[in-house]
């Protein structure tokens, strides 16, 4: 069977006759079907497979020919199905409605072999190139589409990477910048932000502390008390991470600039490096901050045990008001069930 003879034309006419005149012009070339009343064409054009073109008359008894062409063209099923009115009305204001309604093309009575063979020929042809080109359109777009879904799971790699880095400097597994990811998005979606925005600073507060490649492993792996020289070269880990990520457009990357530079001010104005304040300090850096002492707090450092569970909450609920966003210490500590969840999947593995 060739391209031809596997279309199929709908021809729609209360008239049997004229079916059949049209049907023996059109059967050595196409599939033909018969409709003798609107309601029997959209059925028809319904059907699985729908036809590839519909020749439809105008005037019928109950549904005229331009109230079929206007519920085909209104369901996004058949809109597309290319409709050749076939119709003894001529005038011009009757062909412009027949144009303005969609359809394709329009053929008087009596009717022409060869133009109705010429225009069902011209318009398969061009249905088919718009479907071909549709086709084309659609496969360049998942292939964009997935190409930018690649880049950006790389993107994310790369800061997941960066962000673990900086922390082996100090924590032999490095997965505290995973859980404490994890506690940020939790976090920022209870505090009201929407699905998107969370995912940005969940994504974003992993390359919070990267500006610890930049201290010294003498003063990063001390196991007593920093002096207080060493913690004023501790102190510029935040805007050492902020040169490392530097200026860019994206928003993912000018969001960790501003966590890694924020995530140490506190709410009371005693943090580093700027002495922010309060809603001075950006959201994200608030969030990021409670989330980074308590899993500091539970994670056992070169410097420190690991406090338990209660103990973290118990000083984060202190700090609300003085280190902490007071409106985000209690949404915090309502995640407590979720945040020992992530604390068993992420624990720190055994070197």
């Amino acid at each position: 069977m060739n391209d031809e003879t596997s279309k199929t034309i709908l021809v729609v006419d209360d008239t049997q006759i004229n079916i059949m005149i049209l049907q023996g012009i059109l059967e050595e070339f196409y599939r033909v079907q018969g409709a003798t009343s609107g309601r029997q064409a959209l059925r028809a054009a319904l059907s699985s497979p729908p036809p590839d073109l519909i020749l439809l008359d105008v005037m019928m008894p109950e549904m005229d020919g331009y109230e079929v062409c206007r519920r085909l063209k209104a369901d996004e099923k058949t809109k597309d199905i290319p409709i050749i009115f076939v119709t003894s009305r001529s005038g011009e204001e009757d062909e412009a409605l027949g144009f303005a309604l969609g359809a394709a093309d329009y053929i008087t009575k009596p009717i022409s072999a060869p133009i109705v063979l010429a225009r069902v020929k011209t318009h398969l042809e061009m249905y088919d190139r718009r479907r071909h080109l549709e086709s084309l359109v659609q496969d360049q777009t998942r292939h964009l589409l997935a190409k930018s879904e690649e880049l950006q799971q790389t993107r994310l790699e790369i800061i997941r990477c960066l962000g673990r880095a900086a922390e082996y400097r100090d924590n032999e597994t490095g997965m505290h910048v995973i859980r404490m990811s994890f506690y940020t998005g939790m976090l920022a979606r209870r505090a009201g932000l929407t699905e998107a925005e969370a995912d940005l600073i969940m994504h974003a507060s992993m390359m919070h502390d990267v500006g610890k490649i930049g201290i010294s492993d003498l003063i990063l792996l001390k196991p007593g008390k920093l002096t207080f020289e060493e913690f004023e070269v501790i102190k510029k880990h935040p805007q050492i991470g902020a040169e490392i990520i530097g200026d860019h457009e994206f928003e993912l990357l000018k969001l960790s600039k501003a966590i890694a530079l924020t995530h140490h001010e506190k709410w009371n104005g005693r943090g580093y490096p700027y002495g922010l304040a309060g809603a001075e300090i950006p959201l994200a850096g608030r969030i990021t901050s409670v989330a980074d002492i308590f899993d500091a707090l539970t994670s056992t450092r070169p410097y420190k045990g690991a406090w338990t569970v209660d103990e973290a909450l118990a000083l984060i609920s202190k700090e609300a008001g003085q280190a902490l966003d007071p409106r985000l210490v209690p949404l915090f500590l309502d995640l407590r069930s979720e945040v020992e969840k992530i604390m068993g999947a992420f624990a720190d593995e055994t070197p």
